[in-house]
């Protein structure tokens, strides 16, 4: 203490927060308990009312005060706010590749009108399902949130659950509340992999919200919030075996998409003209190359669709076959490295078919043009 000369009074000397946590840290360590906040009260002549108030931004519990607790809450908070803002808009980015074919006018015309009207699209894999709905967002200017569905996933994942932070369990929003909140499209993607924890959603694809139990709220849609399912099945499970993992989904949720969208490759024609979106990027034009893959792939669908083979090439791996075509320059060994994951009597009849429409390629070749 300090005593003023003409009052004799004493004065006490300004402490701060900063003080008396500089002095818990020296004399105790950064964890604190009653007895030593009283050491540092009797340290400073303050009461302990006034020295716990100081640093209330430290307490974890009562009686309990960790004195680094205060930082790291501010630097999640800092990261929490770069985040949010790093994702402030959701709208897909518009892709120079894409082009348009099949539904993809209904489907943008019905996320673009903002009305509430669940969409199931169903087709065969790597037909441009997804990236459809990703394009389509992004040309009506509408926020997207995809989920990736899969045999695992649950109304935890789905709608949210209590998460640890610093020690505290604290409320997250899932992808669905974050979707009905916004107003986003939700994009629930290769929904037939789902268990029938996908039930969860039987209220919100009625276009009602959702009660969350856990934390006693209800969550209403916000204007523009619609939800698209895609699937490689019609949610029936897989017959001929092709999509091992596709379940079977309760015919009371299936029911509640208003509309089905059918989606087939596209034409060889638009097929074209996307490769040449691709190329144009990699510097790797070939126009005759091109309308010789997308000649070859339309065969194979054909063949596919009467029986005759078990496999197909979709429009995502023409696209990898002309990844690779401008990589190793050479046409005969991009279409082998990317039909490598078919077995040997698929791949080779497929190659033999692509020699009798490119008569250019010496099939007899392949073995010594891969090894070098």
């Amino acid at each position: 203490m300090h005593t003023n000369k003409e009052t004799s009074m004493p004065v006490k000397l300004q402490v701060t927060t900063e003080d008396i946590r500089d002095y818990l840290i020296g004399e105790f360590g950064v964890n604190v308990k009653t007895p030593e906040l009283l050491n540092a009260c009797d340290h400073f002549g303050l009461a302990y009312q006034t020295v716990s108030k100081y640093i209330n931004k430290y307490k974890v519990k009562r009686g309990v005060w960790d004195l680094t607790v205060a930082e790291a809450k501010e630097q999640l908070e800092k990261t929490v706010s770069l985040v949010a803002t790093e994702v402030k808009s959701l709208i897909p980015e518009k892709d120079n590749h894409f082009v348009p074919f099949g539904n993809f006018n209904d489907l943008k015309k019905v996320l673009a009108s903002k009305v509430f009207y669940p969409i199931f699209i169903t087709g065969l894999s790597g037909n441009g399902k997804t990236f459809g709905v990703e394009q389509a967002c992004a040309q009506a200017k509408r926020d997207l949130i995809r989920v990736n569905i899969t045999v695992e996933t649950d109304e935890d994942d789905l709608i949210g659950g209590f998460r640890l932070v610093d020690g505290n369990t604290v409320w997250h929003n899932g992808p669905v509340i974050e979707a009905l909140e916004r107003g986003s499209v939700l994009l629930l993607d290769e929904i037939d992999l789902a268990s029938n924890k996908i039930l969860c959603l039987q209220s919100i694809l009625e276009g009602n919200g959702v009660f969350l139990k856990k934390v006693g709220r209800y969550v209403r849609p916000a204007e523009g919030f619609t939800v698209v399912a895609t699937a490689n099945t019609k949610g029936k499970g897989s017959e001929d075996g092709r999509f091992i993992g596709t379940n079977v989904l309760n015919e009371a949720f299936l029911e509640r998409f208003p509309i089905t969208l059918e989606q087939e490759y596209p034409s060889a024609k638009t097929e074209i003209r996307m490769l040449n979106n691709y190329c144009k990027e990699l510097d790797c034009c070939d126009d005759k190359y091109i309308a010789n893959l997308t000649t070859w792939a339309e065969i194979i669908r054909k063949t596919f669709n009467d029986g005759g083979t078990d496999e197909v090439i979709s429009t995502r791996r023409l696209v990898h076959i002309i990844r690779a075509y401008a990589i190793f320059s050479d046409r005969v060994k991009a279409i082998k490295v990317c039909l490598n994951r078919f077995d040997d009597e698929t791949k080779q009849s497929f190659l033999e078919l692509y020699d009798k429409i490119d008569n250019e390629v010496d099939i007899e070749s392949l073995d010594t043009v891969l090894a070098n």
